[in-house]
């Protein structure tokens, strides 16, 4: 798939128009979701999550990838803990539920997500940003789990998601002692994969974007489905789930056209970016 060149992003209609607490915008196969609570470091509330999991399930059809921003001066502070009131352990249990819902939409959903990441990026904020596929970071982020020296403990799916980011070592250390990593540090354990200049993080999710658009959707849907659930099969189940998986992704007409134009040299070749 050819992107053309000069997208111009439009605002989305319909029920994406209605999310107040985002800003959604459209170009081409790609979307551009912005959290819209710059005056609370767009901390997440209840309304916010909620808005968050209607948002990428709905989606529209021929969106191919999603770029994830945060208005302001940070991309998300954590949990407005401004809305935290005392609940029973039941009530509890269905709010952490109900953020695993909807990071579990962004990692599992239709399409490969990148988040831009700015400022701070702590406690929920960093959930939010380990559901993503592909995390590029400004200058100015840095990344800490408060939560331990909040009396709390994370409940967006962060005990799951952060320590294959960055392993349980560092997680514990951060939880433990509340160390905060700077950008240099977070993308060296692994909290991001690309380290831009301030300024520059949507220009490169944009060129990023770009390629996975142009990625045969049934591969998308391989790294993102498929690849984080053979990382915790035991090897035998994940060779044979992988089997099956590169069986189904090659079977496509996509794949047939692909490999085609390949060989025939009308496609390009591996080359370093």
């Amino acid at each position: 798939m050819s992107i053309p060149e000069g997208l111009v992003f439009q605002p989305a209609g319909g029920l994406l128009a209605q999310l107040d607490l985002l800003r959604i915008e459209l170009a081409g196969p790609i979307a551009h979701l912005r959290l819209n609570r710059p005056a609370k470091r767009n901390a997440i509330s209840d309304t916010l999550i909620t808005q968050l999991h209607t948002a990428f399930v709905n989606l529209p059809e021929d969106i191919r990838v999603a770029i994830l921003t945060g208005e302001g001066e940070h991309f998300c502070a954590g949990l407005d803990l401004s809305e935290l009131v005392e609940r029973d352990v039941r009530e509890g249990v269905l709010h952490s539920r109900m953020w695993h819902a909807a990071f579990d939409q962004i990692q599992f959903g239709r399409v490969p997500v990148i988040a831009v990441l700015h400022g701070a990026v702590v406690g929920g904020g960093l959930e939010l940003a380990s559901s993503c596929h592909v995390r590029v970071a400004e200058h100015s982020a840095y990344f800490g789990l408060p939560e331990g020296q909040r009396g709390l403990f994370v409940g967006g799916g962060g005990s799951v998601r952060v320590p294959r980011l960055m392993g349980v070592a560092r997680m514990t250390d951060m939880m433990l002692t509340g160390r905060v990593y700077d950008r240099d540090e977070g993308v060296h354990a692994g909290l991001a994969q690309y380290a831009v200049a301030d300024g520059a993080g949507f220009a490169k999710a944009l060129e990023l974007a770009r390629r996975i658009a142009s990625n045969a959707p049934m591969s998308n849907f391989a790294v993102m489905h498929a690849l984080p659930r053979i990382a915790d099969q035991s090897q035998d189940q994940g060779l044979f789930t992988e089997s099956l998986m590169a069986a189904v992704a090659e079977s496509t007409p996509d794949a047939k056209d692909r490999l085609r134009a390949f060989l025939e040299g009308r496609s390009n070749k591996v080359v370093k970016s």
